[in-house]
C-alpha cells in the first residue's frame, strides 16, 4: 500500500541527533580500519562425543518404537502402617519436652552475675614447674657421649616348687568357686536375737 503525503512525518517531528555524535560521524575516517581475515573454524567432534551421540539417538529411538503392550499389568497397595507403642510413648515425651520449651516462663528464673577469676599460681605451682622445666631442658640437653656401654641380660627364673603349690591351690580353689552348684546347699532359717539388758547392766548404764 502506498503511502500518503499526509502519512510523512514533519522534520520537527523526525529524532534528532546529538551535536558530539553527529560530529564525530562526519569526521569518521574509514581508512583508519584495518583490515581483518575472518577464520572459520569447524571443529570435529571426538570419540566420545560420537559415541554419546549414538547412545543418546538409540535410546531416543527405543522410546520412539516402544510397544506399551508388552507391558504387565500391575497393582499398586498402598500401606500405612500404625506406629507401636513404643514410637506413640516416644512422640508424646517429644511432644511434652517440646511444649515445655516453648511455654517456658524466662520471668521465674533468677538474675545471677557471673565473676571471672585468674588466680595466680602459689608459690609450690611455681616451685612444680620450675622443676618440670628443668626436667626437660636436661632431657633435651642430656649428652649421650657421657653414657657407658652396657649389656642387658634377660632373666626369667623358674618359680619354686612352693610357688607351684602354691598357685595349683589357688587355681583349685578359684575352679571350686567356679564351679559351685548352689542346689546341693540345704535350706536353713535365720534366727534374730536381740536380748534385752539385764539388770545390772541397765544401772551400770544409769550411773555412768
Amino acid at each position: 500500500m502506498a503511502c500518503s503525503v499526509s502519512d510523512t512525518p514533519a522534520l520537527k517531528d523526525l529524532p534528532k541527533v546529538a551535536t558530539d555524535l553527529k560530529s564525530q560521524l562526519e569526521a569518521f575516517n574509514p581508512s583508519c580500519l584495518r583490515d581483518v581475515d575472518t577464520n572459520e573454524k569447524i571443529v570435529l567432534p571426538s570419540a566420545e562425543d560420537v559415541a554419546q551421540e549414538k547412545q543418546h539417538t538409540a535410546l531416543l529411538q527405543d522410546l520412539e518404537h516402544f510397544q506399551s503392550s508388552s507391558l504387565k499389568k500391575t497393582e499398586t497397595v498402598e500401606k500405612n502402617i500404625l506406629p507401636n507403642a513404643i514410637d506413640v510413648a516416644t512422640e508424646k515425651t517429644q511432644k511434652s519436652l517440646f511444649d515445655g520449651i516453648e511455654k517456658f516462663d524466662s520471668s521465674q528464673l533468677k538474675h545471677t552475675e557471673t565473676q571471672e577469676k585468674n588466680p595466680l599460681p602459689d608459690k609450690d605451682v611455681v616451685a612444680a614447674e620450675k622443676q618440670h622445666q628443668n626436667l626437660l631442658d636436661g632431657v633435651e640437653h642430656f649428652d649421650k657421649t657421657q653414657m657407658k656401654h652396657a649389656h642387658t641380660e634377660e632373666k626369667n627364673p623358674l618359680p619354686p616348687m612352693e610357688a607351684i603349690e602354691a598357685e595349683k591351690e589357688k587355681n583349685k580353689f578359684l575352679n571350686g568357686i567356679e564351679n559351685f552348684d548352689p542346689t546341693k546347699l540345704k535350706h536353713t532359717e535365720t534366727c534374730e536375737k536381740n536380748p534385752l539388758p539385764t539388770k545390772d547392766v541397765i544401772e551400770q548404764e544409769k550411773t555412768a
